[in-house]
């Protein structure tokens, strides 16, 4: 437990460059206070007593705007920054090193029993307002951006975007460093899929265009023309 604490504040200090002591992290971030809670409401939980659990939950859903259900699984380092709005359901499974922004959502799609919510691996960053639903895995070292919605397994070292979220490969550039310090946390860098398919259709444009200039520029000077009754002749270009 004190292992685990020591490392939720040290992961605070190695992500958010706004945080400047000790004190401030202990006193001010919610993330850590909702880390904290769900640790305890996690260890009643599984020592059976599940009421207590979830009273403390709705503690902490009510102190920091952090839902998350004493039966999710998070492992070490995760940060959970800023945090309003977060909600990690029952069956959840995050990894370790694992940063959240507001307004994430690891939830279910249906009434469906078991496993019913995500699988996050390790190193994974998730965006804010980005929604993972449904009894999915996400591999380690993936980004998903703000606002994407996710409902297919990701691969590792994936960038996933869009409503629903598509896999995009970023110029074969991977997030292969496991180090904390090396977390790939620039999430307002990402591509957008739907630019890109308006940047192959110019092209494509450009291409006829250009195939049109040649067809007209190859035409015999003489053109044959049909005329009103019927009859053809040839008009001769000025």
């Amino acid at each position: 437990m004190w292992r685990q604490l020591k490392r939720d504040i040290e992961v605070i200090f190695q992500r958010d460059p706004a945080a400047r002591s000790l004190l401030e992290v202990i006193l001010c971030y919610p993330g850590f206070h909702a880390l904290l809670l769900h640790r305890i409401a996690h260890f009643f939980y599984c020592h059976g007593m599940t009421l207590l659990a979830r009273f403390i939950s709705q503690v902490n859903r009510f102190l920091t705007g952090i839902e998350i259900h004493p039966g999710a699984k998070l492992g070490e380092g995760v940060f959970i920054d800023h945090g309003m709005g977060v909600v990690i359901g029952e069956t959840a499974e995050v990894g370790n090193n694992v940063t959240l922004y507001q307004g994430v959502t690891l939830g279910g799609t249906g009434k469906e029993k078991g496993k019913r919510h995500p699988t996050i691996g390790n190193n994974v960053v998730i965006s804010a307002g980005a929604k993972v639903l449904g009894n999915i895995n996400i591999g380690d070292n993936v980004k998903i951006g703000a606002g994407s919605v996710v409902l297919r397994d990701v691969p590792a070292n994936c960038t996933v975007v869009g409503v629903p979220g598509k896999v995009v490969v970023r110029n074969g550039r991977k997030i292969a460093d496991a180090e904390v310090s090396e977390i790939d946390l620039r999430h307002d860098e990402l591509p957008d899929p739907v630019a890109e398919m308006l940047l192959c259709l110019q092209r494509q444009i450009q291409r006829l265009e250009r195939r049109i200039e040649e067809l007209e520029a190859s035409k015999d000077e003489h053109l044959p023309v049909q005329y009103a009754d019927g009859t053809k002749g040839r008009v001769h270009s000025v």
